[in-house]
């Protein structure tokens, strides 16, 4: 598996515990620039709700969540003022969602990081 399909398991993962959470995907991995994707895109009620989804086989080198740096979280929130700014959207949050794969399947949620 190469790093683009085991990304792609982690966002379905994420989109399933999202959708079991009440959650409706709206768009998933929206590109803005070369540097700015954002993984998915979803609603909760009337509020928008970006996710940056990390993914890791084990927390051996450290856990996903800790893969968020401050440069990645800027390019993120690049691409969340132009989706608003383009979308006319006023109520919104960015989220993380980390999973770790093994020894077994963990999903962590950070809200309005």
């Amino acid at each position: 598996m190469n790093n683009r399909e085991f990304g792609n398991k982690g966002e379905d993962l994420a989109c399933e515990y999202l959708m079991k959470n009440g959650y409706e995907i709206v768009e998933r991995n929206k590109h803005f620039s070369k540097l700015c994707e954002i993984d998915i895109i979803a609603k909760l009620k009337n509020k928008y709700v970006f996710v940056e989804v990390k993914t890791r086989k084990s927390n051996a080198f450290g856990s996903p969540l800790e893969a968020v740096t401050r440069s990645k979280y800027n390019n993120i929130k690049t691409g969340v003022l132009s989706y608003l700014q383009e979308n006319k959207i006023t109520d919104y949050r960015v989220d993380v969602i980390g999973i770790t794969l093994e020894p077994e399947l963990k999903i962590e949620h950070l809200k309005n990081v």
